[in-house]
């Protein structure tokens, strides 16, 4: 908290997750602008853009799959001089994986999510089929971190540190190992 307050002190802004920015920085900017996105590599000032990595263990987004490198050298240097793509596994998303990747990106990156974006995109009704998440998160609400009201999410202030925990909730594949290993 002290190092927060000490870099808003300088001028910075509290973009989420460990990151700042000057107030007229691009990131920032963003932000206003409701156009901030957040990947593998941290925020960013655009999205729907395929990223192609390099490297053992890198991960690759091209349109809705997600593809991953070999995680051992000898492995990813084997495929490389077979002449093939260094791939260890991949996933391409479906309907469902979509919908929570845009709401915990919307999360992310604002700290808020809107029913009326997410019901109009997706044609579902948040409140509803959302209910375990938002009961989830209800603790939250009753210490200050964050409101859920008909129209959606805010997270404030003191709850952004925590944006991490909201976000999880809306992971499936987390709550399913969660429920795995009970």
């Amino acid at each position: 908290q002290f190092a927060i307050h000490t870099l808003e002190q300088a001028g910075y802004r509290y973009i989420g997750m460990d990151h700042f920015a000057k107030p007229d920085d691009e990131l920032a900017r963003a932000q206003d602008a409701k156009k901030l996105q957040r990947n593998f590599q941290g925020y960013s000032t655009h999205g729907d853009c395929d990223l192609l990595a390099l490297g053992v263990s890198s991960i690759s987004m091209i349109d809705n799959v997600y593809v991953q490198n070999a995680k051992e050298l000898n492995a990813y240097q084997q495929k490389m001089d077979m002449g093939l793509l260094p791939i260890h596994k991949g996933f391409t998303l479906n309907d469902e994986d979509k919908l929570r990747r845009f709401v915990i990106n919307r999360l992310i990156c604002h700290c808020e999510l809107d029913f009326n974006e997410v019901a109009q995109l997706f044609d579902i009704e948040p409140s509803s089929y959302f209910a375990r998440e938002l009961a989830q998160l209800a603790p939250m609400e009753e210490d200050g971190l964050l409101n859920i009201d008909r129209e959606g999410i805010k997270v404030h202030n003191k709850g952004r540190l925590l944006i991490r925990c909201v976000c999880m909730v809306f992971d499936e594949y987390l709550q399913q190992a969660r429920q795995d290993s009970q």
